[in-house]
This record gives structure tokens, C-alpha cells and sequence, in this order.
């Protein structure tokens, strides 16, 4: 073996740390209107973004007094599939809800 392919520990640790760098997360948000019912947003948290029927009413209610509420923390890719399961959601039964996502 020639010793110009011998690596250093340190240097397969900055290799590695290059390699394993963490995405980007997003936050999902619900957003308030004066039209979609608590039971729909209820429904939607328990089943787009798995929570317990007492997270998704506590997320509700946050949602309803505070304008928005966090649903969940997800990559790129997830988050813009939640946001559209949620608008195709409120779409097929009526609802205007709205969902954004924002960089963490």
C-alpha cells in the first residue's frame, strides 16, 4: 500500500460529516378561516398528520384562538405532500382550510 492513500482519522470524519449533513426541516401549519368546522380540522390532524384525538382538539383549539397552529415538523418533500393532502381534503368536502409550510 503507498502511504499517499493512507487517510487520517480527521479526515474521515470530515468526509463523513459532508455525507451525513441533515435536510432542511419545515414547519406545517393550519391557518384559521370563519368557515371550517373544528370536527373537520380535528379529523384532518388525526388522520394527515397521525396525532391523538386530544393533540389534534388541543392543536384545534390553538389554531381557532390563535390564527395558526403547528401540525407537524417534516422535510421538504413530506410537508408539501401534507399541505396538498390538506388542501384536497378540504377541497372534496367544502372547506376552505388553508396549510402553509416555513424553513425551520
Amino acid at each position: 500500500m503507498m502511504s499517499g492513500e493512507i487517510k487520517t482519522i480527521h479526515e474521515l470524519e470530515e468526509k463523513s460529516e459532508q455525507k451525513t449533513k441533515t435536510p432542511p426541516y419545515y414547519n406545517v401549519y393550519l391557518i384559521n378561516d370563519d368557515y371550517t368546522t373544528m370536527e373537520f380540522v380535528v379529523h384532518v390532524l388525526e388522520e394527515v398528520f397521525h396525532k391523538s384525538s386530544v393533540e389534534a382538539t388541543q392543536i384545534m383549539l390553538h389554531v381557532h384562538k390563535n390564527g395558526k397552529g403547528l401540525a407537524g415538523v417534516f422535510v421538504r418533500e413530506i410537508a408539501e405532500t401534507k399541505v396538498d393532502t390538506v388542501h384536497k381534503l378540504a377541497k372534496e368536502n367544502e372547506f376552505p382550510l388553508r396549510c402553509a409550510m416555513e424553513k425551520v
